[in-house]
């Protein structure tokens, strides 16, 4: 009986979560924007299908525990993909929700965007380097 309980807590938490996630890439439009964005509007099917695949493979990979032990070089591939995701959804999402031309409008640095732009990035890279090598050792 505590196992049935258990199977219907965890299907019922996965079923709020993944809703969750759907919603939040439907109403701010994210996946449209993002192929938009990149210039590959006619791969929409397939940024769809790999948002779909790579949610359901880290579903099943958590889910059952498994392990890859692909070593150090081969595990820089799935990190620059997974680095390339995220970094493209944060810029589509700072996108939609219009946050920087609202930034620099209130700071008044129009000309100094360019500089503001590479900040915002060497920074996130400079931030995720740390975090990796530095504070995971």
């Amino acid at each position: 009986m505590s196992n049935l309980v258990l199977i219907l807590i965890g299907v019922s938490g996965g079923l709020i979560v993944g809703s969750g996630i759907v919603a939040f890439l439907t109403v701010l439009d994210l996946i449209p924007r993002l192929t938009q964005i990149t210039k590959a509007s006619p791969y929409i099917l397939y940024f769809q299908w790999a948002v779909v695949s790579g949610a359901t493979c880290f579903t099943v990979i958590d889910l059952f525990n498994l392990h890859m032990d692909l070593g150090n070089v081969w595990t820089i591939l799935p990190g620059i993909f997974t680095g390339l995701f995220v970094g493209l959804l944060a810029a589509a999402l700072t996108e939609v929700l219009n946050v920087i031309p609202i930034l620099i409008k209130r700071l008044h640095m129009y000309e100094y965007l360019p500089a503001f732009i590479a900040a915002l990035a060497f920074g996130k890279m400079a931030g995720s380097l740390f975090h990796w090598l530095i504070y995971l050792k």
